[in-house]
């Protein structure tokens, strides 16, 4: 009897550590993964206020073009209407969490405009997230212009 009833508990104890583990991991997933879309959008409306929540200020980016941007040059370009997004459709974002530091993978296609030119096209990129004091920012973040992928 005690021997079952030590597996029994045992049992339950790895249930309710897995349905602990678990749920965070989902919930940071699908926040990071609302934060992307939220990202996306932001020039379409230009949403500032999202871009600074969600890019941390030490953020670097390598551009499409293979340029470096900062988070305050993203935003000034933003405002000034240097980079604009007419439309946008995502394609599908993996995150994947690994404690304080997670990556998210994903693409757009997008109608786009940057520094007068039109940059419309098929993009794949990855963004590095970090929790700092209690919040997902991100940190870095590398965008490909790609051909459109073959559905």
């Amino acid at each position: 009897m005690a021997s079952s009833l030590k597996t029994g508990l045992a049992a339950a104890m790895l249930l309710i550590a897995a349905s602990l583990t678990a749920a965070p991991m989902g919930s940071v997933e699908q926040e990071i993964t609302q934060m992307e879309k939220n990202w996306a959008e932001a020039p379409m409306t230009h949403d500032t206020a999202s871009v600074e929540r969600i890019v941390a200020d030490d953020w670097i980016g390598i551009w499409f073009d293979g340029s470096t941007l900062t988070k305050a040059q993203m935003i000034a370009e933003m405002k000034s209407g240097a980079m604009t997004t007419q439309s946008i459709t995502l394609d599908p974002i993996k995150v994947r969490v690994f404690g304080d530091v997670a990556i998210s993978t994903g693409g757009d296609t997008e109608k786009s405009q940057y520094k007068g030119q039109d940059s419309s096209g098929h993009y794949v990129w990855t963004d590095v997230y970090a929790k700092r004091n209690g919040k997902w920012q991100a940190v870095a973040s590398q965008v490909t212009k790609t051909e459109a992928p073959k559905r």
